[in-house]
């Protein structure tokens, strides 16, 4: 895995091999990335970023690489909270990213806090999308010109919500987009 622009531009990082997650493909992180240049100021670094199943922190990681603003990354295994800790650490953005180990379905539930951008990576085989997706919507957790991204595989069809805007394909990677 690589980041793709601003300060970390180029560096490389590997999770340990069987690592537990899996990330989002450079390919995808590009184009995604490309389609969110268009719509925010990245760089502004006054967004909220909230980084659902954060696994590696790849996604986390290129947000503030760009200086987007605060991170929020939730995940809910051990070795993920871990992984992300050292690479916040290796990369000198502790005031930048926070990590927390928990169940995202329970934080999203228990959160107070509004979000300018969520994004969603929950392993493709997951059963809960809908709830998710219904849940981060239905709440207070995504301010009003706020925007949701979830990742999924093809076999998963989040598109029939009111607040769905698209589905972009990247290879293998789906990412649907939702707004108020």
């Amino acid at each position: 895995m690589r980041i793709i622009r601003g300060k970390l531009k180029s560096r490389r990082f590997s999770p340990p091999k069987k690592f537990p997650s899996r990330p989002t493909t450079d390919f995808a992180k590009e184009g995604l990335f490309n389609m969110l240049e268009n719509q925010w100021d990245l760089a502004s670094g006054q967004l909220e970023i909230l980084d659902l199943c954060a696994g590696t922190g790849n996604i986390s990681l290129e947000f503030a690489s760009r200086e987007a603003g605060h991170i929020e990354a939730v995940d809910s295994n051990y070795h993920c909270v871990k992984f992300i800790q050292q690479m916040i650490r290796e990369n000198g953005l502790e005031e930048v990213i926070q990590v927390y180990k928990a169940d995202i379905r329970d934080f999203v539930r228990r959160s107070t806090k509004s979000y300018d951008l969520i994004f969603a990576d929950p392993p493709y085989a997951a059963s809960f999308y809908e709830e998710l997706r219904d849940n981060i919507l239905e709440g207070n957790l995504l301010k009003p010109e706020g925007m949701c991204i979830i990742e999924h595989g093809k076999q998963s069809d989040l598109s029939q919500h009111p607040k769905y805007q698209q589905t972009r394909k990247f290879g293998n990677v789906h990412f649907s987009f939702f707004a108020h």
